[in-house]
Order: C-alpha cells, then sequence, then structure tokens
C-alpha cells in the first residue's frame, strides 16, 4: 500500500468507478451519486481523482467536473480556509507540517493544496512537497494535493477554489492553501481565504521588504520565522520594524499583526494558531467572515467569466485576425493603440454575440 495518502484508502464507500472513468462523459447519474458519496464518505483516492477531474483543460471534463461539483457543493463551505504565503526557503512546508500535525492531535482533519511553480515554457512542476512533509503525509486525517500552477496569476492553481469544495465536501474542516511563494503577484489567494498569513524571513535586509504592497496588503498576519538560535534576535529586530512601517504607514497596511516564529518549535506554531484561529472567531462573531465570503463568491463569479471569454478569443480564429490586422495598422503608425483597443472591443463584443447565438460560450 502507498504512503502517498492522495492513494491510500479509507475504508468505507466506494465509487465504483474504473480508474479513467473519471474523464468518461458517458458515466451516469448514479455513478456520478456514488462517486460523490465515496469523496464525502472519506475516499482519498476518489477525492484525489475527483480534483483531476476538475483540473483538467480538456473539453469534455468540464461537463462531468460541474456534475460532480454541483453533487458536492451542499457539502462544502464548513471549512476554515487558511493562505500561507512567503518566499521560497522562508519556511512554509516546515511550518505547515507542524500545523497540520497539531491540528490533527486536537481532532481536526487538515487538507493542504500546495501549488508548485511551472516552467514557461514546458509547462512542468516538480511538485515536491509531499516529500517535504513526510511524517504529514502519512497521517489518515491528513490530505495533501500538489498542483502547478501553470500560467495563473496570483500564486494559485487555476481550479485552486474548485479543489478546496471538494476537500470541504469530503470532511476536512481546515484547508490550507500553500502558495507559489514567488512575491507580490500571490494576491489572489486571499480571495479565496478566510486568513492569510505571510511568511517573512529574519535577514531579509531592510524594513523595506515589508512594503512589498501587493501582497502584504492582502496579509492578515505577518510571521517573521526562523526565529531561533542565533536568528532570534535578528527576527525579533525584523518583527519590530515591520511593526514600525505598518504603525506609519496608510490605511490598508497599517493595524496588521506581526509575530515571530519557530516552524521548527511546536510551541510557537501553537502560539501562531492561536492567534489564527482568535481572529476568525472574531469575525465570525461580526459581519466581516460572511462579507469576505460573499465578496470572494463574486470575485470567483466574475474571473470564471473573464477565464471563459478569454479563450473564446483565444480560441476564434476571426479574433485572431482582427486582433493581427489591428496590430498591423498600428505597427504602419496608421492608427493609435488606443484607437486599436477600442476597436477591438467593439468587434469582440459583435464575436461574443456570435458564439452565445450558436450557443458556443465555453462555461
Amino acid at each position: 500500500m502507498s504512503k502517498n495518502n492522495a492513494e491510500k484508502e479509507k475504508p468505507g464507500r466506494q465509487s465504483g468507478l474504473a480508474d479513467g472513468d473519471s474523464k468518461n462523459t458517458g458515466i451516469n447519474e448514479i455513478q456520478f451519486r456514488n462517486w460523490a458519496d465515496a469523496i464525502r464518505g472519506g475516499s482519498r483516492r476518489d477525492l484525489a481523482r475527483a480534483i483531476t477531474l476538475v483540473e483538467s483543460n480538456r473539453p469534455k471534463d468540464v461537463e462531468p467536473a460541474q456534475q460532480l461539483l454541483e453533487l458536492i457543493l451542499p457539502f462544502s463551505g464548513r471549512s476554515d480556509r487558511i493562505g500561507i504565503s512567503g518566499v521560497p526557503g522562508v519556511g512554509k512546508s516546515t511550518f505547515i507540517e507542524v500545523l497540520g500535525k497539531e491540528l490533527i492531535a486536537a481532532g481536526r482533519k487538515v487538507a493542504v493544496l500546495t501549488i508548485d511553480p511551472s516552467s514557461p515554457l514546458s509547462g512542468g512542476s516538480i511538485l515536491g512537497d509531499k516529500t517535504r512533509m513526510m511524517e504529514f503525509s502519512r497521517m489518515d486525517e491528513a490530505f495533501i494535493r500538489p498542483s502547478p500552477a501553470g500560467h495563473t496569476l496570483g500564486g494559485v492553481a487555476r481550479k485552486t477554489r474548485e479543489a478546496m469544495l471538494l476537500c470541504e465536501s469530503a470532511g476536512y474542516d481546515v484547508v490550507i492553501i500553500e502558495t507559489v511563494g514567488t512575491g507580490q503577484a500571490e494576491w489572489r489567494v486571499s480571495r479565496m481565504v478566510d486568513l492569510f498569513a505571510v511568511l517573512m524571513l529574519p535577514n531579509a535586509g531592510d524594513a523595506l521588504q515589508g512594503i512589498k504592497r501587493g501582497i502584504l496588503e492582502m496579509a492578515d498576519i505577518i510571521l517573521v520565522n526562523k526565529a531561533d538560535g542565533s536568528m532570534k534576535e535578528a527576527a525579533e529586530q525584523a518583527a519590530n520594524e515591520y511593526r514600525s512601517v505598518m504603525d506609519s504607514a496608510e490605511a490598508g497596511v497599517s493595524g496588521k499583526t506581526v509575530l515571530t516564529c519557530s516552524a521548527t518549535d511546536l510551541e510557537s506554531v501553537r502560539s501562531c494558531w492561536q492567534h489564527f484561529a482568535g481572529e476568525l472567531s472574531q469575525r465570525k462573531k461580526d459581519s466581516r467572515f460572511d462579507e469576505r465570503r460573499n465578496a470572494q463568491l463574486l470575485h470567483w463569479i466574475r474571473s470564471l467569466a473573464e477565464d471563459s471569454m478569454q479563450q473564446i478569443l483565444q480560441d476564434d480564429s476571426a479574433s485572431r485576425n482582427i486582433l493581427n490586422e489591428l496590430a498591423g495598422q498600428v505597427q504602419k503608425k496608421k492608427i493609435t493603440p488606443l484607437h486599436a483597443g477600442l476597436a477591438y472591443r467593439r468587434k469582440v463584443i459583435s464575436e461574443l454575440e456570435r458564439h452565445d447565438k450558436r450557443n458556443k460560450i465555453p462555461f
């Protein structure tokens, strides 16, 4: 039996689907319901295959993925959604492993969706987070799913939200999203989690590193990691500098919680979670929690609509020809780029109307 918890099978009802059947649009309604029931019953194998289905870029997988998501949707939304970000080498995976084991010891079920960088040329990714969380990955109450970031901006994979809903329906009451860690572009994760924490290095230079506004103004909590041994004093100094910068900053950055932590120290990680839990508890008592989730839902719908329209433009030869023609006129200095952009918009609207009439807008 594999030690990879996405492949280990928890006893319980099975979906009855052969490997590869999840990619077959011929699955009948009973099989879909059995699959959904298997996920809700704790089958990590069926959960992993469901995530593979929703992550698929193949057009024929879109409809079955939506059918499955609609079956599990009523059982989602009941977890604490935590985003963890930070530069490579800051210790995100170590922190998450220690935190995950502590949460499981406290009776929680923890799913971790890790997003790995993708090559801009081949599209391949390392997907190595499971090897960095070996002890955690072997636990029955844990589920780790690495996914390539692909070409999606914001440090998250294209179908991270759908994967999160599937994990919630499987009974995971804490879902952690570990993002790529490349810097300011990771703002998107804050639009799908309840709490967003950014890990910082203690020796990352002057306090102006804290003015990476694209990510830090989205953070709820800033953790200066590796606050142990010879680095403890440097971490405390860095935390004080961040606090000073935050206190003197304008609205949107000021008022952030800044803590020091050591991902290798259980008590330190436990203290961080107490801050996380306290903040979440306070938000759930007032309107901020529901307001944030409602705003995230609207953003999700909007982004899906934008992706759908962008896909039409990429796939439609007429749209590509229009763009190339306008670009040629700009290069010859016959029209301005603004003129070309407005002309392209008018023609794109016309193309969208044509697609809509033919019922070919992809969802």
